[in-house]
């Protein structure tokens, strides 16, 4: 046998401990790499008809920052997820029926909301929370969890999702949602989080204040910081905007912001489209993004990330859900703005780039129509 060619008089291997701990590291990140490819690539290609793939939450949760409220009156945002999505009231009996999925991880029942109110007018009542944290959102009125507004009309808009029929959530002024979730699992004080929504850029207004997202839990204006939460609107809180909008802002009490001041972000773009993806997460000390996309294809743009506003740091979060109004609504006063919600998610903890990306993938693979 040929001798061994020697190795080069410079090469000093690595002690045997400092190559094990590269070897781990290296071995963590390749798993972490290929768990999100994996759940992204169970997304875009097809399965057994029984089995869905992984939804939103899954997808959040593979990113080490899971869900602690999870609302749609669309679809599961959960693969297994298999119980109900929202209620609906009927008025001529005042009779109630909660409006489930398919199958385990799929779309609306629409047939059964289709059958329940046919012949009379039914509203939407609570849309429940997905997470298994309990943060199901009442409608801010009587009957519901107290306010002065009143519950969406259950039958504004219908639309197909993953071939299905579905209903949104269509809200109107004086239509609104609220959860107390500050003891469920909704980030409170400098506690990082993220969130998403897909909305409309074709029902919108300029009125305060289409919301989804981290709000007061006493329902008032209790300053900067108070609140974290998306806004999508045509509203231009401190002036100088580009454009009519509607576009993807923060809502951090005190004032709609565009980016990190009160002046406007050159970086914001209007999304006039018909779904609209829009995310915002914060560390709750330092950093916080705003993102917005075509819910029905491509990626998702990125419209500010950076530092807080002043003022800002830390975040005072107080931990209530928010849905279709701002955070000092609805006692003695009403809703005025106008959107439409078809699905959302509060997270605990700042999700990754990688993570939106996949969220966006899956939602542009939901097929929304």
């Amino acid at each position: 046998m040929p001798p061994r060619p020697a190795l080069p008089f410079s090469f000093i291997p690595p002690p045997s401990h400092e190559r094990r701990a590269r070897h781990s590291a290296a071995k963590a990140a390749v798993c972490a790499a290929t768990l999100l490819l994996t759940l992204l690539a169970a997304l875009l290609s097809p399965g057994p008809a029984s089995a869905a793939a992984a939804g939103p939450c899954d997808l959040y949760a593979a990113g080490r920052t899971p869900c602690v409220a999870a609302h749609s009156t669309v679809r599961a945002l959960y693969a297994s997820y298999n119980g109900p999505l929202y209620q609906v009231r009927r008025s001529s009996d005042n009779a109630t029926r909660n409006i489930g999925v398919v199958a385990a991880g799929g779309v609306a029942n629409a047939a059964v909301q289709d059958s329940f109110c046919a012949g009379t007018d039914c509203v939407i009542t609570w849309v429940y929370d997905q997470s298994g944290h309990g943060n199901n959102l009442g409608y801010q009125g009587p009957g519901g969890v107290g306010g002065s507004d009143t519950a969406a009309k259950a039958t504004s808009e219908s639309l197909t999702v993953g071939g299905g029929k579905a209903y949104s959530l269509h809200i109107n002024p004086r239509n609104s949602y609220w959860r107390d979730g500050h003891l469920t699992g909704v980030p409170t004080g400098s506690a990082p989080e993220g969130m998403y929504m897909v909305t409309s850029g074709t029902h919108v207004n300029s009125g305060c204040c289409f919301d989804y997202g981290n709000s007061e839990t006493t329902r008032k204006a209790d300053g900067p910081g108070a609140m974290d939460a998306i806004n999508f609107s045509r509203s231009c809180w401190f002036g100088g905007c580009s454009g009519s909008g509607p576009w993807v802002q923060a809502d951090l009490e005190y004032g709609l912001y565009p980016g990190g001041s009160t002046s406007w972000n050159p970086n914001q773009r209007a999304f006039p489209v018909k779904f609209v993806t829009a995310t915002l997460k914060n560390n709750g000390t330092s950093r916080f993004a705003i993102k917005g996309g075509n819910a029905q294809s491509g990626s998702l743009t990125t419209l500010y990330d950076g530092s807080l506003p002043r003022g800002y740091s830390p975040m005072k979060k107080q931990g209530a859900i928010i849905l279709g109004s701002g955070g000092d609504c609805c006692i003695g006063n009403t809703n005025l703005s106008a959107g439409t919600f078809y699905e959302g998610a509060i997270t605990s903890g700042y999700p990754s780039d990688a993570t939106e990306n996949a969220v966006q993938a899956d939602i542009a693979a939901a097929g929304y129509r």
